[in-house]
């Protein structure tokens, strides 16, 4: 019965795609465009540092000294905070992919791993201020208003989630793992990941419109908006840029929070080999994001 639940949408949007081709082949060329044009050149850069930073010694010492603050904050690990901070550069879906590379190590304990995860799921200051405030919105500080609220709400959950949750026990990674990363293999990683983002984005984008199609919405209305950032945050923000509003930037701020399925398929590539149970994660993530928009309209409502 599950797999016929999976089965359904994949037939229907098969359908969907051999009934309209070449309007669903321009959706993918869109999502490509999108990708090539916005995300790569910010994601890319960042997926091949952090992959060569996070297995360097540099990165461990730093790991040590920051340790007491992040076990005390956050409850986890000194490794896991110099994740967190990368994460907070870099963006989607850098953070999962570093939580990975580094549990593979064994750099992490298993007690610190989804709290982790819930923390390390954040944009970057390069896709909010430059992308969505500079480009989306004409207005840079509006990117920073909402990366503020994305981080407090992101922070503010991971706070939370240490209640009640058992102490992270130290974690020497063994011997192996302390041989770094050569230039090459960080390459080959950095590539495989994004294109595997500008695949999900890509895909997602036509998924989206295909269900603005279905539930008949007008493409420029906010209904659509909704839907096809749900399904894919940076196409729903682009909708919701025509007016600047405190709705349409909160809206933004929970996309961008929340990340859409897109997103979430993208993270969770990496984190459900982990144990990291998808429906808690999505959950987190969803009051994370309506934590984020609330914070966002109040901010709005005085700044506009």
């Amino acid at each position: 019965m599950l797999s016929l639940l999976y089965a359904l949408p994949a037939l229907l949007a098969l359908e969907l795609f051999l009934y309209a081709p070449a309007r669903y082949a321009a959706c993918v060329r869109e999502g490509v465009s999108l990708w090539a044009v916005s995300v790569l050149p910010s994601v890319f850069p960042f997926l091949f540092l952090t992959a060569i930073l996070s297995d360097m010694r540099v990165f461990r010492a730093f790991s040590r000294k920051i340790s007491p603050f992040f076990e005390r904050v956050f409850n986890i690990s000194g490794t896991g905070g110099g994740i967190l901070l990368l994460s907070m550069l870099s963006g989607y879906p850098v953070g999962a992919r570093t939580v990975a590379d580094c549990n593979a190590r064994g750099a992490l304990a298993r007690e610190e791993l989804f709290r982790l995860s819930c923390l390390c799921s954040t944009t970057g200051p390069v896709f909010l201020a430059g992308v969505v405030g500079g480009a989306m919105f004409q207005n840079p500080r509006l990117g920073w208003l909402m990366l503020l609220c994305h981080l407090i709400a992101v922070l503010g959950v991971g706070l939370l989630l240490r209640i009640r949750k058992p102490r992270i026990r130290t974690v020497t990674p063994p011997p192996a793992a302390r041989q770094n990363k050569g230039i090459f293999d960080a390459v080959y990683g950095a590539v495989v990941s994004v294109l595997c983002v500008g695949g999900s984005i890509a895909l997602f984008a036509c998924f989206s419109q295909m269900s603005v199609d279905l539930l008949h919405l007008d493409p420029n209305g906010l209904p659509a908006a909704l839907v096809r950032g749900l399904m894919e945050m940076t196409t729903g923000c682009s909708l919701l840029s025509a007016e600047i509003t405190p709705l349409s930037l909160s809206l933004c701020c929970f996309f961008v929070t929340f990340g859409g399925l897109c997103v979430l398929v993208q993270q969770l590539t990496y984190l459900a080999p982990l144990g990291i149970n998808p429906a808690k994660f999505i959950l987190v993530k969803f009051v994370q994001g309506v934590l984020a928009a609330a914070l966002c309209y109040l901010f709005a409502l005085f700044l506009l």
